[in-house]
């Protein structure tokens, strides 16, 4: 999924939270967007590995939640609320596609480590790649609740990442085909030092790539 889609994920997440207590919708809100782009951090460093734990994030929200419901403080609230959100997007990556450089060819079977279980969680596909036809509808969708509750500079952040849903995934598969044109240019000790993932490889090629990390 389109990391604005996460983003929107999280702000829906907290939308509730910001209509009951609006003295901090402006801190969910950052926290939310923060904690939902988080885990993407790690796209050229071992992607959805690094930094995407779709188990070790909820048990970490949880106790953090109960803190900030006793202790109800922008910093804690702030905390809680990022740890949720990046717990979302852990998890919603698990129904998009895989990791390979045109995920709608549906070659690769991981969509995001679990370090609990030790093993990649395979893609559900529900959202096929990140920018398809139905990841932008899942963004435009999860971006009604922030719209109905936010005003003012989030509100404008939130058609901000809207429009760049739009125009990425417009223009998505169009820029495969550049990175390829690219990569037949780029010389092979910088090809050397790209993921693997980001190159054109053949599906059988797949079982002998080891993980990005290693």
């Amino acid at each position: 999924m389109m990391a604005t889609t996460h983003a929107l994920g999280a702000l829906a997440l907290v939308a509730p939270l910001a209509a009951v207590a609006p003295e901090l919708a402006v801190v969910v809100a950052v926290a939310a967007i923060v904690g939902g782009l988080f885990p993407d951090l790690d796209l050229y460093a071992g992607h959805r590995r690094t930094l995407h734990f779709p188990v070790y994030y909820w048990l970490l929200a949880v106790p953090a939640a109960a803190v900030a419901w006793i202790v109800p403080v922008p910093e804690t609230v702030a905390v809680a609320v990022f740890l949720f959100a990046a717990a979302l997007h852990s998890a919603m990556d698990a129904f998009g596609g895989g990791l390979e450089l045109k995920p709608w060819l549906e070659t690769s079977d991981r969509a995001v480590y679990s370090h609990y279980h030790g093993r990649w969680i395979e893609p559900r596909r529900w959202v096929r790649y990140d920018g398809a036809p139905e990841d932008l509808v899942l963004a435009v969708a999860l971006a009604v609740p922030s719209l109905a509750v936010f005003d003012g500079v989030v509100r404008s952040v939130v058609l901000g990442l809207l429009a760049i849903s739009a125009g990425y995934a417009l223009v998505r598969k169009p820029l495969v085909a550049v990175a390829e044109w690219i990569l037949v240019c780029v010389p092979d000790p910088v090809l050397d030092r790209l993921p693997e993932r980001l190159l054109p490889i053949e599906a059988s090629d797949l079982e002998r790539i080891d993980d990005d990390s290693r």
